[in-house]
């Protein structure tokens, strides 16, 4: 813990409103940084789009047009913004008034703002939320990495991995806030998916698993990709399943912590996977491909299954495995490695190490 408090400027997402969802699991990342920072007595800021809707932090709300989310695009697409971006507002705003700030933490995938980090005074700290996506951006990623060494950080190692930095950079894993989530010693024979509904996420695997096990699943998070969904309805037609929306963090452990298992389908180097840390900490063991942040997460056969990448009978065996796994032990895991205070700790260090205090 730093004896100076820091005044810190957090610039969020472009590609929603923080509250909505849209910006998938950098919303809850920033939350919890932000939670623990306060908490902690540093001065914070958020410079957010508009719309959001979280009225325990202090958000500025900037207005202007979203931007196009990174998965949605190829990886040679030129760079674009908007008319009257609000990526480009949010940080046209950042560098009015950077004078009053030690440190500018920004949250969003974006090129923008790495290439913007050397023409402001005050240092920029970037978390990269996703795995490489773009040659455009991977090119100003390794620039800012050689040219202000350390100021680079991600969640994984998995994820790092993608981007082959020869440079130092800081892997911060991720938290939450365990007291938000209950513990359920006795799950209900159902099984969980939580996620962008969009096809990088891999759902239907989630639902075959359902239809082989007569399991009924239960798949919450925002629906980005209406064609796809409709797909995987007509394509398993027999499986039990039931979409319960976007919810609260409130809404969702309750419904997650009296399932069997949170089923992980990714096709993609996922950055870390926020849902796995928080089915943990409701004592709900994750079945997981062997791919990317989840990897790191699940300790195969002790907090759950690592199941070889798009294997759908290798999720089914694990599910049939269940009953080797102790709840509490998941429990414990959560409560050790990702609590806020764990999370403060690594992004403190970091901030400091920035900042050479």
């Amino acid at each position: 813990m730093t004896s100076k408090p820091l005044r810190l400027l957090f610039v969020s997402t472009p590609v929603g409103p923080l509250g909505t969802g849209l910006g998938g699991g950098v919303e809850l990342t920033l939350y919890n940084i932000a939670q623990e920072m306060i908490r902690r007595g540093h001065q914070l800021q958020i410079v957010a789009p508009s719309g959001s809707t979280w009225d325990s932090l202090p958000i500025v709300q900037i207005p202007g047009n979203l931007q196009i989310i990174a998965q949605s695009q190829e990886r040679t697409d030129p760079i674009t913004m908007p008319e009257n971006s609000v990526l480009a507002n949010m940080w046209d705003y950042a560098r009015q008034i950077q004078s009053e700030y030690d440190l500018i933490v920004n949250f969003a995938y974006d090129w923008l703002p790495l290439y913007l980090t050397p023409f402001f005074q005050r240092p920029i700290a970037h978390l990269i939320s996703m795995g490489s996506l773009s040659n455009a951006l991977d090119q100003i990623i390794k620039q800012v990495a050689k040219q202000f060494p350390g100021t680079i950080g991600f969640h994984s190692l998995a994820q790092a991995a993608t981007f082959t930095l020869d440079e130092q950079f800081f892997c911060l894993s991720n938290g939450i806030d365990v007291s938000q989530y209950e513990f359920c010693a006795q799950p209900k024979q159902q099984l969980a998916w939580v996620g962008r509904i969009s096809p990088e996420k891999g759902l239907e695997d989630a639902v075959s698993v359902a239809e082989i096990t007569n399991i009924p699943l239960k798949i919450m998070g925002k629906l980005q990709d209406e064609s796809y969904w409709q797909q995987i309805c007509q394509n398993y037609p027999n499986a039990s399943f039931e979409y319960l929306g976007f919810l609260s963090t409130s809404q969702m452990q309750q419904v997650v912590r009296e399932c069997r298992a949170l089923l992980m389908t990714h096709r993609w180097v996922e950055a870390f996977g926020n849902v796995a840390i928080e089915a943990l900490a409701c004592g709900v063991p994750v079945i997981s491909y062997r791919r990317g942040g989840p990897a790191e997460i699940v300790k195969d056969g002790k907090t759950g299954f690592l199941v070889e990448p798009d294997s759908i009978p290798g999720l089914v065996d694990a599910v049939s495995r269940l009953d080797e796994i102790n709840r509490h032990t998941c429990r414990a895991s959560a409560e050790t490695e990702f609590s806020l205070e764990a999370l403060g700790d690594r992004f403190e260090q970091w901030f400091m190490q920035i900042l050479n205090f």
